[in-house]
């Protein structure tokens, strides 16, 4: 250790309190936080690229400093979900503090990663009261049945008017109109359910599509239906 000689030529005052840092809450439990071998939980971010062309949302559940698990939602760029795979087999058992220091290939990935890491040093995140926290495989509950990412997609013009693409409930087939021309209702595809049926449990495509297919609203009520990606 170097001192500088202003330093070297002062005299020495003790220390008085050392309280230690403040607790934080964990898996239900209140840890006064000292190395990242005590950080624990599982939370959620959001990050984004300098260009702002992409988001990623990154769910990350860690154990003693260690993350045992990584759900990596990416949006908006079709590049991210590239860098989405590698992240994915980089970040699991990895501390969060090697993770923070770890090109995870996309910008909008680190970001994520940095804002995640400020919540669970902070113990702000989503499993900070749950007892004992949330199982590995949490974060994959997250996605549903089907194992899809909740999106939504819709576009609008003040020409032509709105038109919704994708819903949490899934792909957005018809459109419903009343006599005005407003929307009222929507026939979608819930595609996870779908591919499940066709690739787990070998049903026909055609059938599969058929028993996949929902609808929200008033669709029954319209008056005029539209394809909103073709009309």
């Amino acid at each position: 250790m170097q001192y500088s000689h202003e330093v070297e030529n002062m005299c020495c005052v003790k220390k008085g309190p050392d309280h230690g840092p403040a607790p934080i809450p964990e898996e239900g439990k209140w840890v006064r936080a000292k190395e990242i071998k005590d950080i624990s939980g599982l939370t959620h971010g959001v990050g984004w690229c300098a260009p702002q062309q992409g988001a990623c949302k990154l769910t990350l559940n860690v154990k003693k400093g260690v993350i045992k698990e990584a759900l990596i939602e990416t949006i908006g760029c079709s590049g991210m979900t590239h860098s989405a795979a590698m992240a994915a087999d980089i970040l699991s058992g990895k501390t969060i503090l090697e993770a923070l220091n770890t090109d995870l290939v996309c910008d909008a990935i680190n970001t994520a990663m940095r804002e995640l890491f400020l919540q669970i040093v902070y113990g702000r995140t989503q499993s900070a009261f749950s007892e004992d926290g949330l199982p590995i495989g949490a974060g994959l509950e997250d996605l549903g049945k089907g194992l899809r990412s909740q999106i939504g997609t819709m576009y609008g013009t003040e020409y032509k008017g709105v038109r919704y693409l994708e819903m949490a409930e899934g792909y957005v087939t018809t459109l419903a109109l009343d006599k005005d021309g407003e929307v009222i209702g929507y026939e979608f595809v819930n595609l996870g359910k779908m591919m499940e049926m066709i690739n787990s449990k070998g049903m026909d495509a055609n059938e599969a599509l058929k028993k996949s297919k929902g609808t929200y609203g008033r669709f029954n009520e319209a008056v005029t239906k539209i394809i909103p990606r073709n009309q």
